[in-house]
């Protein structure tokens, strides 16, 4: 990961060996605040948005979610290029989930915002300010979780994997919590 004029640019490129099952092994990015001095955790309440650019390269996987002890997880947004005009939304923790699809503000290339409010009894999705799925099951009264933003790599199970060697990027202008 590389930061540059405020926008951090997430690269994933093959790495030197290979994995048990045969595939490529890649290196790649993440940013999280599980480890931090002050333990930072989103909880039911909060706001999360982000602006992010959407890759172009088969296997990319970038998202913002949500982790902690094995669970609590939140998907603001995983996306994948195979796909290029839909984002997944999903309620991990109580059920709830959405495939988006909007070729306008979703596609390789496009910066788009994309926020998740985690409410104890919704948890609602809003691409571009616009409020795009409220789930109705929510988190719960005492959830909380760390914020996790990342570039992975799709290894081919549910997604196409990468068709080549070529490094492949996402970037973020920012992630913001609003308690």
């Amino acid at each position: 990961m590389s930061l540059a004029n405020g926008v951090a640019t997430f690269t994933a490129q093959p790495s030197s060996h290979t994995l048990e099952n045969g595939k490529q092994a890649w290196t790649t990015g993440l940013l999280t605040t599980e480890g931090t001095q002050q333990g930072f955790k989103v909880k039911t309440g909060d706001y999360a948005e982000t602006r992010v650019q959407l890759p172009g390269g088969t296997g990319a996987w970038p998202a913002l979610w949500t982790w902690q002890n094995g669970g609590n997880e939140i998907d603001s947004f995983e996306y994948h290029p195979d796909n290029p005009n839909l984002l997944e939304l999903t309620n991990h923790v109580n059920g709830g989930q959405k495939y988006l699809t909007d070729a306008n503000a979703v596609k390789p290339g496009q910066w788009v915002t994309i926020g998740t409010y985690y409410g104890a009894n919704s948890v609602d999705w809003y691409v571009n300010g616009v409020k795009v799925f409220s789930d109705n099951t929510g988190v719960g009264a005492n959830w909380s979780a760390y914020l996790i933003l990342n570039l992975s790599i799709s290894a081919g199970q549910y997604h196409s994997a990468p068709t080549s060697s070529t490094p492949i990027t996402t970037a973020a202008d920012y992630v913001r919590v609003y308690r």
